[in-house]
């Protein structure tokens, strides 16, 4: 074992700083369900930015020091309070927000959010293929789309609520198919993975394979 140390050190150093670059610097992270589409996919991969928010230590959700404070709109990777797994979903109420949906339309600090009906598409849901609405959703000032089925069974109203100090409200943008909030509670802050930027790769692993060229590099800004 010695000899092998030895022989490999210079990898093994090189594979610790990766595996601390990983954990503390960034990271990518693969899409594996469909809970953010239309604008995530199953298949795309994301780059992380864990220095959006937190330093933390290596391994751990033990934060060091502050670095940003979350803005509503970011994408966000976080390990779930419910269970530990990884999730990312979008922030749209911050700490000491009054938060309402009525009909899956937000109404944030008394101010309800606009929506501007975009297209149809044909979806998987956990019944079958399933008619979804899209939208332009304007939380605040900021932008961007989401989609909606009509004819799931699912709650469509929540709250009011108020987040608490430190914790984050999060939502899929594919809102009738997303294990967010509503189901798991409000995200702490030191559960918060990282920033996720862009669009790394994309490849259609559900169907082919092929690579999806178009969506490589696009921006979550």
């Amino acid at each position: 074992m010695k000899s092998f140390v030895r022989a490999n050190k210079g990898f093994l150093v090189f594979l610790l700083l990766f595996g601390v670059f990983r954990t503390a610097v960034a990271d990518w992270n693969p899409i594996p369900s469909s809970s953010m589409r239309p604008n995530l996919l199953e298949g795309d991969v994301v780059f992380v930015n864990r220095l959006a928010y937190n330093v933390k230590l290596p391994l751990t959700d033990v934060v060091l020091a502050r670095t940003g404070e979350p803005q509503r709109g970011d994408v966000v990777t976080f390990t779930s309070p419910l269970d530990g797994t990884r999730l990312i979903k979008r922030v749209l109420a911050l700490p000491g927000d009054r938060v309402e949906m009525r009909n899956e339309r937000l109404v944030i600090n008394g101010v309800l959010s606009d929506y501007t009906p975009q297209e149809t598409a044909r979806e998987i849901a956990p019944e079958g293929p399933l008619d979804a609405v899209r939208f332009v959703e304007v939380v605040d000032g900021r932008r961007h789309r989401i989609q909606l089925m009509p004819q799931r069974d699912v709650p469509r109203n929540f709250g009011p609520v108020t987040v608490p100090a430190d914790a984050y409200l999060m939502l899929g943008d594919s809102r009738d198919n997303s294990a967010d909030s509503r189901y798991i509670g409000f995200v702490p802050r030191h559960l918060l993975i990282g920033r996720a930027e862009r669009i790394l790769v994309s490849a259609d692993y559900q169907g082919n394979w092929m690579p999806r060229f178009g969506r490589f590099g696009n921006s979550l800004r």
